[in-house]
């Protein structure tokens, strides 16, 4: 099931809109989760060659480290994330995959809820989807999910050209 949700906080400004790799993103982003991920989770790269986007690096940035960390606590034991970028239609892609837990199809729609969590208390404060999604938004950016329980979860982040 794919779902493409509309929620909006709003978000302080943190820099100006540039010209930006995408893939360099991921890339140093990784960096810097890795140790958070690295003892369960493999991480696969599929960097193809994209044009650079027109965004708020450390916003975008912040997304991705979002969307990984989500992806490593989906996966109990041992798992894998796979971050992709390629060039589709008139934007380009990030997809950040999963072999987790996935989300059950009651909660699809709240992901992106500002304070919905499904993380025992004390341990998740509900605002990173949301975040994220109002971050990709204000960059002109989509943020959409699809997911199967069991099977684990794909996010596509998606940034228009020119």
């Amino acid at each position: 099931t794919s779902y493409q949700i509309s929620k909006s906080i709003h978000i302080l400004g943190g820099g100006e809109p540039e010209l930006y790799d995408l893939n360099h993103g991921v890339e140093t982003t990784l960096n810097i989760a890795r140790n958070e991920i690295k003892y369960h989770v493999d991480v696969e790269l599929d960097l193809r060659e994209i044009p650079k986007v027109s965004c708020v690096p450390s916003e975008v940035n912040q997304v991705i480290m979002n969307l990984v960390v989500n992806a490593a606590q989906a996966i109990e034991e041992k798992g894998k994330v796979t971050l992709k970028t390629c060039r589709e239609d008139e934007g380009v892609v990030l997809l950040v995959q999963d072999d987790g837990c996935g989300i059950p199809e009651k909660n699809l729609n709240k992901i992106f809820d500002p304070f919905f969590t499904t993380k025992p208390v004390g341990t998740g404060t509900g605002l990173g989807l949301s975040l994220s999604y109002s971050m990709v938004e204000n960059n002109g950016g989509t943020l959409e999910v699809e997911s199967e329980v069991g099977v684990g979860t794909c996010f596509k982040l998606r940034f228009p050209l020119g």
